[in-house]
């Protein structure tokens, strides 16, 4: 590794399940890090790593004093709150007051400004200021994560939404960091301006996923399919606020309307390694973990 590539690279959302992947990957290479974050006291404890914050990304005073030192930025998408454009704008704006050089920005593949999932919206938008913002960026949109579906299904194992055909090119958390490290790690213009697509080897319906986490994981995993109806019924009668419901339909809408089907070479040309398969991810989240809002 050259010293070049050992510049700082500064990253977020580290308690996360993405960030969290990240980082440690990082710091097996010996890549001197920052670690940015709501909760300091909550991150792992790293070699060649600082813990810096409270910083939340509207907070730009924060945000500026965290970043300082770093010569990248990987900036993990924020939970969805209305404001999360003005939010992302606001870290990255600290980025360049304190001479980051770069932002590797993880967005969401399908990110559109009509993009039927509500969050693919907010991404474009994020990917649009980017663009216009002055400093050396890479968009790394990921696709949804293989692990989704088994959180979303309930204590008995069932996976329910409006979803009966369409598919969906469904990616771990482990090739999205291993991307993700690969273009940190690679500091020249190759990756400067582009949108990397990350999926996984092959689209799947639900109905063909949810059959090969049930094998991969021996649980009785099974999807059963809704209308919009029955499914905005449901999650209403289990106290779901409006927004959850609505971004939560737009899931599984954006799956059947083919939006996230494509797949791409992106793991493999990267990584050096083939993208991972549903059966052969590595970890499998509890029923009913699912966020309603991401």
């Amino acid at each position: 590794m050259s010293e070049r590539n050992r510049a700082t690279v500064a990253v977020t959302g580290v308690t996360g399940a993405l960030g969290g992947r990240i980082a440690p990957r990082l710091a097996g290479l010996g890549v001197p890090q920052l670690l940015v974050g709501r909760s300091p006291d909550r991150m792992p404890d790293l070699p060649g790593a600082q813990r810096r914050g409270p910083a939340a990304y509207a907070d730009a005073d924060a945000m500026r004093k965290a970043l300082q030192g770093a010569s990248t930025l990987i900036l993990v998408s924020g939970h969805r709150t209305g404001r999360r454009l003005e939010e992302h704008a606001t870290a990255v704006e600290a980025a360049i007051a304190v001479g980051v050089e770069r932002v590797l920005y993880v967005s969401l593949v399908g990110a559109a400004p009509v993009a039927t999932y509500l969050n693919a919206r907010d991404q474009w938008a994020t990917e649009q200021f980017l663009a216009g913002a002055g400093i050396r960026y890479t968009v790394l949109r990921a696709g949804f994560y293989t692990s989704t579906p088994a959180a979303l299904a309930d204590e008995e194992f069932v996976v329910s939404g409006p979803a009966r055909t369409g598919r969906a090119a469904f990616v771990t958390h482990e090739d999205i960091a291993d991307v993700i490290t690969a273009v940190a790690l690679d500091d020249g213009p190759g990756h400067d301006g582009a949108t990397l697509e990350i999926t996984g080897p092959e689209a799947l319906t639900l109905g063909e996923a949810v059959t090969r986490i049930a094998a991969a994981t021996g649980r009785p995993y099974r999807f059963e399919p809704e209308t919009v109806e029955e499914a905005f019924a449901r999650r209403w009668r289990t106290g779901m606020s409006g927004e959850q419901i609505e971004t939560w339909i737009s899931w599984y809408q954006a799956i059947e309307r083919g939006e996230i089907a494509a797949v791409t070479d992106v793991v493999p040309r990267l990584t050096g390694s083939p993208a991972t398969p549903v059966a052969d991810a590595a970890w499998w989240p509890a029923p009913n973990t699912a966020r309603g809002v991401a």
